[in-house]
């Protein structure tokens, strides 16, 4: 997602281009009321009045974008505000540590019959269920966005070695599950033992540096942590499954 620079919002000049509310809600796609409601906010600054009309120029323009950027990434209205009033370096600061994932993948593009070459034929509810899964966002015309290839080609591992793609995609989708969960862990430890004393202590609004460190910090040590429970756990569970395994093929060699 483009990481848009908050500016503060001149009035447009003489080379610039003047809209009216209604031409700046055609503009940004929002309606004339929620305009107004996010001047009352105080989010959006107001227009030049020339004649009784307000006009608005460019920097209203990249104001509201961002606004509906934040609110798609879940910020509220007020939390908007809040990082509104912080300036520049606070907004991105704060922004960029809460959006930015763990690590980025660059996204790919591919079609229906290269799926098919990789994959064999799938059935209309495999590929919704991969779209559920947002392993395949669909684009149209037999093409699809693939978010994390690296995610895709596991699947095409496990395809390869006998596993039937609906059976992966039934444990992606556990996996998934328990990921959630170990997520939301980290980030009511992040709530509750880092952010609610800097909240709670009557000068947060002077300490969101501390918060964007902690965030930030909070990512990879997360990701160390669930990689080194899962790398201990998985060898215990193949050590346990394989060993009754083989208990199981020694009683049945001991019965012929």
């Amino acid at each position: 997602m483009p990481d848009r620079r908050l500016k503060a919002v001149p009035p447009p000049g003489e080379g610039d281009e003047r809209l009216t509310i209604e031409q700046l809600a055609q503009a940004t796609g929002m309606t004339v009321r929620n305009i107004r409601n996010h001047q009352s906010r105080g989010l959006l600054p107001p227009p030049e009045v020339i004649a009784r009309t307000g006009f608005y120029g460019p920097g209203h323009v990249e104001r509201l974008h961002l606004i509906r950027e934040m609110q798609a990434e879940g910020f509220n209205l007020e939390a908007i505000k809040r990082l509104l009033a912080g300036g520049d370096d606070q907004l991105m600061g704060f922004r960029r540590a809460v959006t930015t994932p763990l690590e980025t993948e660059s996204a790919e593009i591919v079609t229906v019959a290269e799926l098919v070459e990789r994959f064999g034929a799938l059935d209309p509810r495999t590929i919704a269920k991969a779209e559920r899964l947002e392993i395949l966002l669909p684009l149209g015309d037999g093409r699809y966005e693939v978010p994390t290839p690296s995610l895709l080609s596991a699947a095409a591992e496990a395809v390869e070695r006998g596993i039937a793609m609906p059976d992966a995609l039934d444990a992606v989708e556990r996996v998934k599950r328990h990921c959630e969960s170990i997520s939301r862990a980290f980030v009511r430890l992040f709530l509750e033992e880092l952010w609610k004393p800097i909240r709670d202590s009557g000068d947060g609004e002077h300490r969101w540096s501390e918060v964007v460190d902690a965030i930030e910090a909070l990512k990879p040590v997360s990701s160390q942590t669930v990689l080194a429970l899962f790398n201990q756990t998985m060898t215990a569970e193949i050590e346990s499954a394989f060993a009754r395994e083989l208990e199981r093929m020694s009683k049945g060699k001991g019965k012929r």
